[in-house]
């Protein structure tokens, strides 16, 4: 994918009360911000300068040619002048696509000794972006308000992130998940309603036999199985211990059959269970992690919620720093600062790895299928965060959880896994309990890429709960949000 052919429409609002003269400083300023904007190397995706809207039929023929055009994903408003506010209800209204509403003006600095009433009536953001913010907080439109300077830095950063959140929402929306068998027997966090998630989010989920991918599988030549035997051995370390032909042939034909399923389906995420894996040989375990690395969206027992969350995180952090993959929170260290080890049973996205991964063949012990191939890895230093999306009976939760990756204490000789540690924010003691009362699943979106503007951002175009876990929270604060 590639984040610049999505546009987000620069438009303008004034009135024709000013005259002629100044409607066309109005768009030539707005031409001006437009441009600046695009030019910034943090916004991903292209900036593009529409028309100043001075009438209710302009603007609901803007939002209706938004609404219907495949590239737009999204809208930034700002009131050059006095924009009177009825004049957006129709079109507000009948808009589908999210909109950021930017605060700002197009002079930094006032021209204290030449400043006169034509500078007055031409610059009134200052009023002019109230006046729209009342009519939006009276419609209970989901929108992010960005105040400050165009140029700003700061500015430009909140303005990015947002684009990158409407990114990962025009991916929910026509967004297809495979699911490989069914959900992992009597687990509830991991299953939910379907349609409810595609009415609230977008993506569709629907479910195949293991036996479709088998069939699938089946159908590549020896010649294409060693092929990519044959691309693990020159992209991964290798011992002698683990140079096992025939494990590598067999995670090789999983790989090549999965690919080749989601790519004639348009899936964009997947998930499988272990308890159902009727005709193959292993459990998909390099597959996966190579499949994540390629941007699609993966989880584990079934868990199309988190494949769906990985693939959205993996648009939204498309160029940035920093890896995004499955995760989940698998075992504690409670000495000295209180940590997490994150990991899973093998399906952990390449793209978080330090440094070169090695690729193991080890028994999963559980599953009762041959020793499956996996890449072992360890996660590098600095911040990140975890999500999870849950489904409560009042809707969909999305749960953030700011952490900060650490090494591991010690060599790690007898995990054969990906692995990250982590230590939570504030600590594992409030954040852990934090999530747990806030109903959040032990399986996440991890990113190092991602910040919980981007994830807060996403979760006020969806209109769906966030529930955010940092520095500053505090368990009771946090238990009477919750109520």
């Amino acid at each position: 994918m590639n984040l610049k052919s999505l546009e987000v429409w620069f438009v303008t609002g004034s009135q024709h009360l000013y005259g002629a003269e100044a409607l066309a400083k109005v768009a030539e300023n707005s031409q001006k911000i437009a441009a600046s904007l695009n030019a910034e190397s943090a916004i991903p995706v292209t900036i593009v300068f529409k028309p100043v809207m001075t009438t209710s039929d302009q603007i609901r023929e803007l939002c209706r040619e938004a609404n219907n055009a495949k590239n737009c994903i999204g809208l930034v408003l700002w009131m050059h002048t006095f924009s009177p506010a009825k004049m957006w209800i129709a079109g507000l209204k009948s808009l589908a696509k999210p909109f950021l509403h930017l605060h700002t003006q197009f002079n930094r600095e006032l021209p204290w000794a030449s400043i006169d009433m034509d500078f007055m009536n031409l610059n009134q953001a200052a009023h002019g972006d109230r006046e729209f913010g009342f009519i939006t907080a009276r419609l209970r439109l989901p929108r992010k308000v960005v105040v400050g300077f165009w140029q700003d830095a700061g500015t430009v950063s909140e303005i990015a992130a947002w684009t990158r959140a409407a990114a990962g929402w025009n991916e929910s929306q026509t967004l297809k998940v495979a699911r490989f068998g069914d959900n992992m027997r009597d687990v509830a966090v991991t299953d939910g309603n379907k349609v409810s998630a595609e009415m609230q989010l977008g993506y569709s989920v629907n479910g195949y036999g293991v036996g479709d991918l088998v069939e699938r599988m089946n159908q590549f030549s020896d010649a294409e199985v060693d092929k990519l035997v044959a691309e693990y051995r020159k992209a991964y370390t290798i011992t002698k211990a683990h140079d096992r032909p025939a494990s590598l042939r067999n995670a090789a034909k999983i790989e090549l059959g999965l690919r080749a399923f989601l790519e004639e389906g348009g899936f964009g995420a997947f998930t499988d269970t272990f308890q159902d894996l009727h005709g193959m040989d292993q459990l998909p375990g390099i597959a996966a992690q190579r499949l994540m690395a390629d941007g699609y969206g993966f989880a584990g027992e079934g868990d199309w919620k988190t494949a769906a969350l990985v693939r959205t995180m993996k648009v939204m952090a498309l160029g940035m720093q920093g890896g995004t993959s499955f995760m989940e929170d698998y075992t504690y260290d409670f000495s000295g600062t209180p940590k997490v080890l994150g990991s899973h049973m093998l399906e952990i996205c390449p793209s978080i790895a330090a440094g070169k991964p090695s690729l193991e063949v080890h028994p999963l012990g559980i599953g009762g299928k041959a020793d499956p191939a996996r890449l072992v890895f360890t996660a590098p230093s600095g911040p990140a965060v975890v999500a999870t999306l849950v489904e409560m009976s009042e809707g969909f939760r999305l749960i953030v959880n700011e952490v900060d990756v650490v090494p591991p204490e010690e060599e790690l000789p007898k995990l054969p896994v990906a692995r990250a540690v982590w230590l939570p924010k504030p600590s594992l003691k409030v954040a852990a309990a934090a999530w747990i009362y806030a109903g959040g699943a032990h399986h996440t979106g991890f990113s190092q890429a991602l910040t919980t503007e981007h994830l807060e951002d996403f979760a006020e175009i969806a209109g769906i709960e966030l529930i955010v876990i940092d520095a500053d929270t505090r368990l009771r604060e946090l238990r009477r949000q919750l109520r």
